[in-house]
């Protein structure tokens, strides 16, 4: 295999919150060596994340069996999924927001026609569900885990106790049609074609749909990330992935 030098568009900063985790992790385990160190490993799994790229083509690049690369990707996605925001961390950070976007959006995943469950009628592919807050500015605050693709928002949002935490916390949110009947806390366009709507509420949907379209950014933030444009891996393992995704971009930002 052919190898050439490249570079990933990220800050230094992710490399060494993930370089210090690992040589943190090894130091509790206690690991004696290993074929790689702590920084090439914590580039390794930047590389994979980022680009894309796969665990042949990262055995090739950093010297190391396929089967090795495999197990340093892991074992980085799962040093980071843990740093991750819990749901009631992200409300106590949500709650000093005037208002937060709610958005879900489709992960694409490589099934088969016949697996069904992972079939979204709206977007008719297969893939994953995840929710999506941001505050006012599109800046990413929390991530949900993974769902099957055929599951609505709305369901998804109730069943990670989004909505509940939403509406006891008194934290106003602004979603899309999607979620309609979601509860008091959550402000919704209003329906109905727009040549029947009266002007008082095509003005406010216009405004509505200003805010929203600041939570499309965290969108194509998420589907910067390579990987997550199309997965290849087990539907178990894309709630981890997100949540690495989601820590190294909020100490980016920070």
């Amino acid at each position: 295999m052919l190898v050439y030098p490249s570079g990933l568009d990220l800050s230094t900063s992710a490399l060494r919150l993930l370089r210090r985790e690992l040589t943190a992790r090894r130091r509790r385990i206690g690991t004696r060596w290993r074929r790689l160190m702590c920084g090439r490993q914590a580039l390794m799994a930047l590389a994979h994340l980022r680009c894309g790229h796969t665990f042949a083509q990262l055995a090739a690049r950093f010297g190391v069996g396929l089967a090795t690369a495999h197990r340093y990707v892991t074992e980085a996605v799962d040093v980071l999924a843990v740093l991750a925001p819990t749901l009631q961390q992200a409300m106590a950070v949500a709650a000093r927001k005037a208002f937060v976007i709610l958005d879900g959006t489709l992960l694409p995943i490589d099934r088969i026609a016949a697996d069904r469950l992972f079939y979204s009628g709206k977007h008719r592919k297969h893939g994953m569900n995840v929710q999506v807050l941001t505050d006012p500015f599109g800046k990413l605050i929390w991530a949900s885990p993974a769902l099957a693709g055929a599951v609505h928002d709305i369901r998804a949002a109730r069943s990670h106790g989004l909505l509940d935490a939403l509406d006891t916390g008194g934290i106003r949110c602004w979603a899309d049609n999607a979620y309609q009947g979601s509860g008091p806390a959550v402000r919704f366009p209003f329906r109905g074609r727009c040549n029947k709507l009266s002007a008082g509420k095509k003005a406010v949907n216009r405004a509505r749909a200003k805010i929203r379209a600041l939570g499309e950014q965290a969108m194509g933030t998420l589907k910067s990330w390579r990987l997550l444009r199309k997965l290849r891996c087990s539907t178990t393992r894309i709630t981890d992935l997100v949540k690495a995704v989601l820590t190294l971009e909020l100490t980016a930002s920070t």
